[in-house]
């Protein structure tokens, strides 16, 4: 881990926040909790326990493995519903095959990112490819759900494919950090993704004992989740390590920190740091739906078993068993 890097940061241009912005102070510290999604695949609920007052736009993250599969094992998730949000699949390491039910999908790999906006609705499948299965092999990723606004919420379904190569790379002053902006911007500096809800997305690599303090959006949330290794975050250096999510309060500075030393099983601090924009609309939520209201929610389960989703093959089944949400 990660697949998309440097060899001498220093070539890259310098991200540094304004020496008299305010820092953001550190409001909470949440442990991500482990389980199982799909046919099997192990995940962290990276933002379960926080309040959604702090996540908006934000609805939920995965983080996918770190895993080594033996061959045979590699797994991924049956087909699938979605209406009302956008899917972020960021895979790091390994390869996965998408697929939906407008004609949709591709392959995305080390260091690529898929967004998928589901807007009105879709069927959605995603899997590792057969020869993965065949062989075996590390698989690791992100999966982000990012809420739509009301007026957005019926578009038709939009894919973008992100190849890591397209990301915009940054360092800090000294070269110890390396940003990749998958979406929004950074201190003018834009990263490829398109997003409906104004967001920034960042990869940050850190090495021992660097730290960044980025200029960050005073409107934005702001959140750090780190996916490997120890550290601190804001100025106060409260301690983190991985599965955990640090939630930012108000101001327009953002600072994190690595450890001098790191486990054994990681050179360097992986974090990704997500910001953006409150939409402030109620939000009603049920599986793979994220509408305004439970009628809403209660109409997009009835247009999926009326077919108006799309359609899959006969022989694979979906969400059938599930009942309508309730009010």
């Amino acid at each position: 881990m990660p697949a998309v890097t440097v060899e001498n940061p220093l070539t890259l241009p310098r991200v540094a926040a304004q020496a008299d912005a305010v820092a953001r102070p550190v409001l909470a510290v949440t442990t991500a909790p482990s389980g199982f999604e799909g046919e099997g695949f192990p995940v962290r609920r990276a933002f379960a326990g926080i309040n959604y007052q702090h996540l908006d736009p934000f609805i939920m993250m995965d983080q996918m493995g770190e895993v080594e599969y033996a061959p045979g094992e590699p797994k991924g998730t049956p087909w699938h519903p979605h209406r009302g949000f956008e899917t972020v699949t960021y895979i790091i390491d390994g390869i996965f095959d998408h697929q939906d039910s407008h004609g949709g999908g591709g392959t995305i790999t080390n260091g690529d990112t898929q967004w998928m906006t589901a807007g009105a609705g879709l069927l959605h499948i995603e899997a590792p490819p057969e020869s993965l299965v065949v062989s075996g092999g590390l698989f690791h990723g992100l999966q982000l759900w990012v809420n739509l606004p009301a007026a957005d919420k019926m578009m038709a379904p939009r894919y973008q494919d992100i190849r890591g190569g397209q990301v915009q790379l940054l360092t800090s002053p000294d070269g110890g950090a390396l940003l990749r902006v998958i979406a929004g911007e950074l201190d003018g500096h834009q990263g490829p993704g398109v997003t409906h809800t104004p967001i920034t997305m960042i990869h940050a690599t850190l090495r021992p004992g660097a730290e960044i303090a980025l200029p960050w959006r005073e409107d934005f949330n702001g959140l750090a989740y780190v996916m490997a290794g120890r550290g601190t975050v804001g100025e106060e250096r409260r301690p983190v390590h991985m599965g955990q999510t640090a939630v930012f309060g108000k101001g327009g500075k953002l600072v994190v920190r690595a450890d001098e030393k790191q486990d054994g099983n990681t050179p360097d601090l992986e974090v990704v740091l997500l910001g953006g924009q409150p939409i402030r609309e109620p939000m009603a939520h049920y599986g793979p739906f994220v509408m305004n209201t439970q009628a809403e929610l209660r109409q997009a389960f009835e247009d999926y078993q009326a077919g108006r989703l799309g359609s899959i093959p006969a022989n694979v089944h979906g969400m059938d068993e599930q009942e309508p949400p309730t009010a």
